[in-house]
């Protein structure tokens, strides 16, 4: 298995969003589309202009926007200026059910204390930065892997909305992503066959312990209860019809294969996923800006924590899954 932390501080791939060499810019309707990625087959990520978010989103448009993360698996959208309330209230026009924050610190830990949003920044209750060797830091640790989001609950997530708050340090604050579609697309038809029936046991604490071996060896009782496993297919159909791969460092185990097996292949496929052709980094550059992912089609990591860090306030919500392959597999 390769070195899962290997690359874990490369704070850019090869193509970066915005482009220092954009692609032509598409208009549909009201709406203009700057790709980020683009191949003779395959579109992948795109910065999206022309949505007024003063306002609450026109359900034609909601239904504009669905078609358009389809077809690019990750939408940018910049200056937004919602607020924690409108970001909820956009997030739950995309599906009837948010995912709720277990808040495995304690809510009177939690910053923003909102049940429907996950404080994925490094700022504390007092406004300092999250401490080395904290518990919470080695938790983030996790989240440098590729991952998708929520692959270990039984009912999976379909999107995560990601938001912006402050204002980030130009050239400091990235996010990346990687296209599963295409990345499938381009196996070999011998190795398509191989993965075509497999399940995978997908565990929040084993992607911790990868990240954190020490402080995550034996997870806490409560964490443990709060974040039980739960089984997925590998290759699966994504919106747009093509088929993809289910990944993310949260895979622990193919269902009937030892673990050490298990991880061999799932690390080969998590490097397969990731080479430049696959990814982007977008980088964040003001307060408003918020990225809109679908876990089904992509995965994605953040830059970890590090002593030299600025301050950095995002704030997720997570739309649950109620697609056909939403509940996984019973083994």
């Amino acid at each position: 298995m390769a070195n899962p932390l290997a690359h874990i501080h490369i704070r850019t791939y090869d193509t970066t969003c915005p482009r220092t060499d954009p692609l032509p810019s598409l208009q549909e309707g009201s709406l203009t589309i700057r790709p980020v990625l683009q191949s003779s087959d395959s579109s992948f990520g795109a910065e999206i202009f022309g949505v007024d978010w003063k306002k609450p989103v026109p359900d034609e448009l909601v239904k504009q926007l669905i078609s358009l993360q389809d077809r690019y698996a990750v939408l940018i959208f910049r200056e937004t200026g919602l607020d924690n309330a409108r970001h909820i209230a956009f997030s739950q026009q995309l599906g009837e059910k948010l995912e709720i924050n277990p808040f495995f610190y304690g809510r009177e830990n939690d910053r923003l204390g909102e049940p429907l949003l996950f404080d994925v920044g490094n700022i504390e209750l007092d406004g300092s930065l999250v401490k080395r060797d904290s518990r919470r830091w080695h938790h983030s640790l996790g989240n440098a892997l590729w991952h998708t989001d929520s692959s270990y609950h039984k009912q999976r997530s379909k999107y995560s909305l990601l938001l912006s708050h402050g204002n980030p340090v130009h050239g400091g604050s990235w996010t990346h992503f990687a296209d599963t579609r295409r990345a499938y697309s381009d196996l070999p038809p011998e190795k398509k066959s191989q993965l075509e029936d497999l399940i995978v046991e997908h565990d929040l604490w084993h992607s911790r312990k990868l990240a954190s071996p020490i402080i995550y060896g034996s997870p806490l009782p409560h964490e443990l209860a709060a974040k039980p496993p739960a089984f997925h297919k590998l290759v699966q159909i994504a919106p747009d019809g093509r088929k993809t791969l289910y990944l993310a460092a949260h895979a622990k185990r193919i269902v009937g294969w030892e673990v050490e097996e298990s991880q061999k292949l799932i690390w080969e496929l998590i490097e397969h996923c990731t080479k430049p052709e696959y990814v982007f980094s977008m980088e964040w550059l003001r307060g408003g800006d918020m990225v809109w992912w679908d876990n089904r089609q992509s995965m994605h990591r953040a830059n970890p924590y590090t002593d030299s860090m600025t301050a950095r306030d995002v704030r997720r919500s997570t739309v649950v899954d109620d697609g056909v392959d939403a509940f996984g597999v019973v083994v």
